[in-house]
């Protein structure tokens, strides 16, 4: 946790750590896990000193629970896949709806 998080923090921390742990995760990927869910949160709440725009506009983790965890059922959303697209610098991405947005990520 960074110094000087709030208690509050500390505890999600630890739950979400202490879950992760108890459902067969690793230490380390369950440490990772705890620690990008509590920075989203505090990005989330101002709490933060800067913030990824998924951070703030995508669904909430404790909303999301899980969700998108999977490619099950809609999978990645349109957005998300956009990003993608743009770290991979895939051409013509703008004007891509979700399902080229796949293939294209899929090739």
């Amino acid at each position: 946790m960074p110094a000087g998080s709030s208690p509050k923090r500390e505890r999600q921390y630890e739950h979400i750590k202490d879950s992760a742990k108890k459902r067969g995760v690793s230490t380390d990927r369950a440490e990772e896990i705890a620690a990008r869910t509590v920075n989203k949160e505090r990005a989330r709440s101002g709490e933060a000193k800067t913030a990824s725009r998924s951070s703030i506009d995508d669904v909430s983790s404790g909303h999301r629970g899980g969700k998108r965890s999977h490619s099950g059922a809609q999978g990645r959303t349109r957005e998300q896949l956009y990003n993608e697209a743009r770290q991979r610098n895939i051409k013509g991405r703008s004007g891509m709806n979700k399902a080229e947005l796949e293939k294209a990520l899929a090739r």
